[in-house]
């Protein structure tokens, strides 16, 4: 509650107090408290009570800048795994592109395989087969690399998953311990 809230409502009960009291049956009233080490101690603890709300007050204004401190903190690190998935892209393409280098190149070998059996077709059999064995592991070993990398991807992002999954848990643990305590300082 806020100060003034806390005022206004200070406000109705004084001036309320008097009617309430003459409604309340002589036995059942409250004595006057006439004693002074008594009033001095009523003193002491409503101030005491004024203390510690300041207290639990700069205590939620220290939370709530701790928790946009936190936010911040998790904006930059989305931004740098943002980052990071770009690079990753672009790493990518570069691989795309080699192998769009590669299959032109083979493309080329092709063509110059055509023209020489043309000229030696029997002495060159053997060897274009030796080379489409070649070709062929050489995209076997392609195609395990890629196979490894986008394993080596998959990981990665389960990993990433798992962090922000625990990450959003603890935030969420937060939020609902905050709830809680702001509801027990509103029931107090």
């Amino acid at each position: 509650m806020s100060d003034q809230q806390l005022e206004a409502i200070g406000s109705y009960v004084k001036s309320h107090l008097p009617q309430w009291l003459a409604e309340i049956a002589p036995e059942q009233r409250a004595p006057a408290v006439s004693d002074p080490v008594l009033l001095e101690r009523i003193v002491r603890v409503e101030e005491s009570l004024s203390h510690q709300r300041e207290l639990m007050q700069q205590g939620f204004q220290a939370m709530e800048n701790r928790f946009a401190e936190m936010r911040a903190d998790t904006n930059a690190r989305f931004e740098q795994v943002d980052k990071r998935f770009e690079q990753v892209d672009k790493r990518f393409e570069q691989i795309d592109k080699r192998f769009e280098q590669i299959d032109k190149r083979f493309e080329q070998v092709d063509k110059r395989f055509e023209e020489m059996r043309a000229d030696m077709n029997t002495r060159f059999e053997e060897v274009r087969t030796d080379m489409n064995t070649r070709f062929q592991q050489v995209d076997k070993r392609f195609e395990d690399m890629r196979a490894d990398m986008n394993g080596r991807f998959e990981e990665m992002h389960s990993s990433m998953d798992a962090r922000f999954r625990t990450t959003n848990r603890m935030i969420v643990a937060f939020f609902a311990l905050v709830t809680i305590v702001s509801a027990v300082v509103q029931v107090l």
